[in-house]
């Protein structure tokens, strides 16, 4: 346990009374039954460890020093025990539910089977009692849960299949199967599952593992009717709440069980993770604090996941110094990092990190369809963009996630990766109600609007980007500056060109620009645009981009579409060309203006 509620013996453990034998009775050593009934596995094993050192143990201590081992995640230590009785096996029999069921997620040892990093004992223990010769067939699958445990699974199929076939081994095969991939033999052990509380929280847990929440929580529910008093199947629930996005239910089902054991790690942290997707990552700091308060100097997992979650509570503030050590120790960590490097455009350093994962969840797959199609996009490789398109499709057209937000964002994704942007909206559309005031989904839906034609909403949508870093981003310039023309705007589009600082992207405006307003009869920013081109790059067809634009505004002049003043400007960019066309032009343009009285000097 992270605490004790109270002591298990002295002064405080009752009222005082002045009863002689109730005195006596105070004054008596604790049995270890008393620390297993609680559930204080800590002290159970201080004990147990106490009489053998002593020399009053027995052959049963040592399976009871295997035991409480394995529930405080000491695992290599439950593997060195040293004799093995024959009526050990009782010893799985009463295991909690929780270890038996091979569930991710115990009561109060939930918090302590995070001490898996220490490895020290467990294992240790179950190992020696396969040398003797009164070893109890049982203790292979005991054994090969204590690898299991450490990750070892291929060391913990090996021993599950010296054991004779039990509950337990089925359950514990089946989590194997999981981990190995090897779906027809996990639906073999599926089968072999029976309707009792132990097997049913292990299908739950797989269930879990491979993103089918409502199952689990089915099955979590069903379990609850009938026994009220197993708490810790809130957190359970809670949790796939949580990760179907309906924090707020997560947040209530939690609280049942925090009602119950508020120092609880694994609840705490889930209440903080409920705050920052209700509100902020200041709300979810302020709930960690109760978790660094419990948090004991041994309890290591714990502390590392509050330094991770304070990263990820932070906007990544210290990710570098943070996640790297606990990419291989928290799962979320890589990803986090990977994150981490993508908002400050390291996209290198991001696929390089994320390139050799498997993914299995939907936001690994996600996460390797962003790297990818960032990657794509910033060395021009056709093939990383294909890849991202197809992770993309493959979470969106999943039948878990195709109705769920990521999964319509994966499925526009995958659609804007293929320029197909009428669907690309369909979506969108669909989901935008939840992104009114977020910069990255405005910028793709007004390149989606701005593709399709619809550029008056485009210019709207364009519009409500807040982000410096996005407002600076040539793709949203150039968008933007389209909009601008398309709606007869021009002249903002020309600003802001004189906004920006000579360099290619620069140079690429300039000519969309000139095209786009040649394009769309806004000939007087098409000629100051072709001008500025032509000075900077003697390409005759600049030349001829000008005066095509010069005659087109001399001819609105003359419609009176445009102001007569503007005529001076005119010639003022033609004398900026040596071309020998100029002089007829101008006095063209001269003598038309001599006769309507316009001064042009």
């Amino acid at each position: 346990m992270l605490s004790r509620k109270k002591p298990a013996v002295g002064p405080g453990s009752g009222n005082t009374v002045s009863s002689a034998k109730e005195s006596k009775k105070k004054r008596k050593l604790p049995k270890l039954e008393d620390f297993l009934q609680m559930r204080d596995y800590t002290g159970a094993i201080t004990l147990a460890e106490f009489n053998r050192n002593s020399g009053k143990g027995s052959e049963e201590t040592n399976l009871w020093i295997a035991y409480t081992a394995f529930h405080l995640g000491d695992y290599k230590k439950a593997m060195e025990v040293k004799f093995w009785k024959d009526n050990s096996y009782a010893l799985v029999k009463t295991t909690d539910i929780s270890i038996n069921s091979l569930n991710w997620f115990t009561e109060e040892s939930t918090n302590n089977a995070w001490r898996t990093l220490t490895l020290s004992s467990s294992l240790e223990e179950y190992l020696a009692l396969t040398k003797s010769e009164a070893c109890h067939p049982d203790v292979w699958v005991n054994l090969a849960c204590c690898y299991f445990f450490l990750g070892m699974y291929k060391e913990g199929d090996e021993m599950a299949l010296k054991g004779p076939k039990s509950r337990l081994q089925n359950r514990l095969s089946f989590h194997l199967s999981h981990k190995f991939n090897d779906e027809k033999r996990l639906m073999t052990h599926h089968q072999a599952l029976q309707d009792i509380i132990e097997d049913q929280l292990s299908l739950a847990s797989i269930h879990y593992l491979r993103s089918h929440y409502q199952e689990a929580i089915d099955i979590y529910k069903r379990i609850l009717l009938d026994n009220r008093d197993y708490l810790a199947l809130n957190v359970y629930v809670a949790l796939c709440y949580y990760k179907l996005d309906y924090y707020d239910v997560s947040q209530e089902v939690l609280a049942v069980y925090l009602q119950h054991y508020p120092d609880s790690a694994t609840a705490v942290n889930l209440k903080a993770c409920n705050h920052f997707r209700l509100y902020n990552g200041k709300a979810a700091e302020g709930e960690l604090k109760t978790l660094q308060e419990t948090a004991s100097p041994s309890f290591s997992f714990a502390n590392d996941l509050i330094k991770h979650n304070l990263v990820v509570f932070r906007g990544g503030e210290g990710a570098l110094q943070v996640l790297p050590p606990l990419v291989d120790v928290i799962p979320e960590a890589r990803l986090n990092l990977v994150i981490y490097y993508l908002r400050q455009d390291d996209v290198v350093e991001a696929y390089n990190l994320i390139k050799d994962l498997e993914p299995t969840t939907p936001q690994e797959y996600i996460l390797k369809g962003v790297v990818n199609a960032a990657l794509g996009q910033e060395q021009g490789s056709r093939e990383h963009l294909k890849i991202a398109q197809q992770y993309f499709q493959l979470v969106g057209g999943s039948a878990s996630e195709c109705d769920t937000i990521p999964g319509r964002q994966c499925m526009a994704s995958c659609f804007f990766l293929l320029k197909q942007f009428e669907d690309v909206l369909i979506y969108l559309n669909s989901i935008k109600s939840y992104f009114y005031n977020d910069d990255t989904f405005n910028f793709n839906y007004g390149q989606a609007k701005a593709a399709v034609g619809n550029y008056k909403e485009a210019e709207e949508i364009f519009l409500l980007v807040q982000s410096e870093k996005i407002k600076n981003d040539y793709t949203y310039l150039s968008w933007l500056a389209r909009c601008y023309i398309m709606n007869h705007k021009a002249r903002p589009a020309w600003e802001l060109y004189l906004k920006m600082e000579t360099s290619g992207e620069s140079f690429s405006l300039l000519q969309l620009i000139a095209n786009d307003c040649y394009k769309m009869g806004q000939f007087y920013y098409a000629a100051k645009a072709f001008d500025v081109l032509e000075r900077l790059d003697p390409n005759p067809e600049y030349w001829e981009g000008k005066r095509g634009a010069c005659v087109g505004i001399f001819q609105q002049i003359i419609a009176g579409h445009e102001p007569r003043e503007t005529l001076r400007d005119i010639l003022q960019i033609l004398r900026n060309t040596g071309n020998p066309q100029v002089e007829y032009i101008i006095r063209t343009m001269k003598k038309w203006a001599k006769e309507n009285r316009i001064p042009v000097t």
